[in-house]
Parts: structure tokens; C-alpha cells; sequence
């Protein structure tokens, strides 16, 4: 049976992901935050601020309007910046069906409540659908998935038989969909990857080598997991698609608009001048606050977060971030997380 699918998200992410089901012959109603881009979208059948030069889909409706793309849809994907996940699925409840789906495909952490998203959703969105939530994470550039470059992701949900029916939907010979269970650390390998790319990119700026970088990416997934079982992960999914799989891709790759913020601190600009020249959102430079802060309120070292906090909200030169990570009191490599 045939699925009528909506998309709340016209950004980079949530344009390829709508791309790729209606290609796959399902009927997409994309939401379209900016009036002026939803009239692009339907005339050019092209999304210029986002993922310019692709044709899209016919099979893609794109509105403005909640009403249109929540009612009577039987997948509902959000992929909307996490910042604003709770004021924009607030304004859909009037129009959401029980019998959804609700997919989140959003990477961060809510910085006033640090809550992730599958707590903020809880919170919103009504009990009966709280059964049936999906959270789509890792290694997937947007314009790499439109270009059908071969890609693996996760899907976590609680209920493995609304992971399997999302799995179906979205699999396709260049896009491969692996199930898990464990929805926290699907969740935080996601967001807290992105601090972890700043610290990458400042790393890169400096002109330090591949050395730098790979003890980043190794540390760095050390003080995930970290975290990670300290709130009820399964560490295993560290090493997956969602943990090890999306650190390294948004650590090490020119596409990566975390690492790009974390190389620009690194040559000596400054965070407001740097995001002031961005069109997409950063989504590691608010998660680094949020993290920080739970790390303090849990009492887990997490000593790049640290860092790469004081680097973004206290000025602190990279240089002498990279210096005081380089000269911490020595430690066990596997002592139990505690490093």
C-alpha cells in the first residue's frame, strides 16, 4: 500500500529525504518555512538556497501550510533545526493524525531544557504517538544522498515494528537502512558528533595533521560514549552508524558545516562573524552549550567539550585549547569511560 508521506523541513536534509521516498513513487508534502522559497520549489522544481541545481521530484508538493502537509499522512518526518523542533511541532497538533508515524531526523539538543529530541517530542506531541516514534541518524551529507551516493543510516525506535516499516520506506539500492533499539545513543552519537567536528575543524585551521585530527575523532567518541552510558545508552551503538560512522564523516569532510565553523575559529575569526556568513545552521555550536551542561549537571568528564565550549562562549584561542587538551593529567586509555 501506497503511503502518503509528509516532510516538515524544506532545508538541505529535509529536501533530499523528500527527495528520495518520491522518487520511490510515494506522494510528499514538503513544509516550506520561507513563503518565497515554497513558490522556487513549485515553479523550478529545485531548491536553490539549500541543494541547488537538483532537479526534484514531481512527486513533491511543497506548502506553507501545517494543515497540508500533517493531515491524513501516514509517515510524518521532522527535520527541522533542533532549536526550533518544539515551537514547530507545536503548531502541527491540531492537524496530526494517531495513526502517524513520527519520524524526527534531527541532530542536537534542546539548549534550554537539554533535552533531545525524543524528549522534546514526547513532551509536545500526545501519548498515542509516543509508541510509534522513529529517530533517522547517521553518516548522510544531504547532497551526497541526492546524488544517490551509496549511504548507511540508522533508524531507532522503541517499537522495532514502526523501525522496520520506516526501514522499508526509505531503503533503496543507495541508501541502506539499519534498525536498532537503543534511541539515546542513536540520539547523542548524532548531536554530540558535532562538537567533536568543531573540535576537528579548529584542529585542521591551526594546520595540525592527520594525527591531530584521528586523535579527536578517537577521544572524542571515547567522551560519547562516555555520556553516553552515563544516560542509559547501549555502548555498542558508539561504534555504529550513528556513533563512530557519523563522527568520522562530519569530522573529516569538507561538507560539514561544524567542521567548516571549527576551521574558521581555528584561522582566527570569530564565531559571530562566522555564523553571520552562513545560510544553513551549525547545529554543534548550540549542542556544545547544551552538552557542556549536562556534562557538568552529570559529573562527566568530557574534557573536548569542555574545550571546545570555552573555545565558542569564552574566546579562549584555539591554540591554547589544542595546548591544555595536549597537557591534562595523564590517564588509562580504558579505564571504564572515566578517562
Amino acid at each position: 500500500m501506497k503511503k502518503n508521506i509528509g516532510v516538515i523541513g524544506a532545508g538541505s536534509w529535509g529536501t533530499a529525504l523528500a527527495n528520495l521516498v518520491a522518487e520511490k513513487g510515494y506522494t510528499v508534502t514538503l513544509w516550506v518555512f520561507e513563503p518565497d522559497l515554497c513558490e522556487i520549489l513549485k515553479r523550478e522544481r529545485e531548491n536553490p538556497v539549500y541543494l541547488p541545481k537538483f532537479r526534484l521530484s514531481k512527486n513533491i508538493n511543497p506548502t506553507t501550510s501545517f494543515a497540508e502537509v500533517c493531515l491524513n499522512k501516514d509517515i510524518l518526518v521532522s527535520v527541522t533545526p533542533s532549536h526550533v523542533v518544539r515551537s514547530v511541532i507545536s503548531q502541527t497538533l491540531p492537524y496530526l493524525s494517531e495513526k502517524s508515524i513520527i519520524i524526527s531526523a534531527s541532530k542536537g539538543i534542546e539548549s534550554d531544557s537539554l533535552m533531545t529530541m525524543s524528549h522534546v517530542l514526547k513532551e509536545v506531541l500526545p501519548g498515542k504517538l509516543h509508541k510509534t516514534m522513529v529517530y533517522l541518524s547517521g553518516p548522510s551529507f544531504a547532497k551526497e544522498v541526492i546524488q544517490k551516493t551509496p549511504t548507511a543510516v540508522a533508524v531507532a525506535s522503541e517499537n522495532m515494528e514502526a523501525a522496520r516499516i520506516v526501514q522499508e520506506i526509505f531503503a533503496t539500492s543507495y541508501f541502506r537502512v539499519y534498525t536498532n533499539s537503543d534511541v539515546i545513543g542513536v540520539e547523542l552519537g548524532g548531536a554530540v558528533k558535532n562538537v567533536i567536528a568543531i573540535a576537528a575543524g579548529a584542529s585542521d585551521g591551526l594546520g595540525f595533521g592527520h594525527n591531530t585530527r584521528a586523535a579527536l575523532i578517537t577521544r572524542g567518541l571515547a567522551e560519547i560514549t562516555r555520556l553516553g552510558v552515563k544516560m542509559g545508552a547501549n555502548p555498542l551503538t558508539f561504534s555504529g552508524l550513528a556513533g563512530l560512522g557519523d563522527l568520522v564523516l562530519t569530522c573529516t569532510s569538507d561538507l560539514s558545516r561544524n567542521r567548516s565553523v571549527g576551521f574558521k575559529l581555528g584561522k582566527g575569526m570569530k564565531l559571530k562573524e562566522i555564523l553571520n556568513e552562513m545560510k544553513m545552521v551549525a547545529e554543534g555550536v548550540k549542542t556544545t552549550k547544551a552538552v557542556y551542561r549536562i556534562a557538568k549537571n552529570m559529573d562527566v568528564e568530557m574534557p573536548i567539550t569542555e574545550q571546545i565550549y570555552r573555545l565558542l562562549y569564552e574566546d579562549k584561542p584555539a591554540k591554547d585549547v589544542v595546548t591544555e587538551l595536549m597537557t591534562r593529567d595523564l590517564k588509562c586509555e580504558l579505564d571504564s569511560y572515566n578517562n
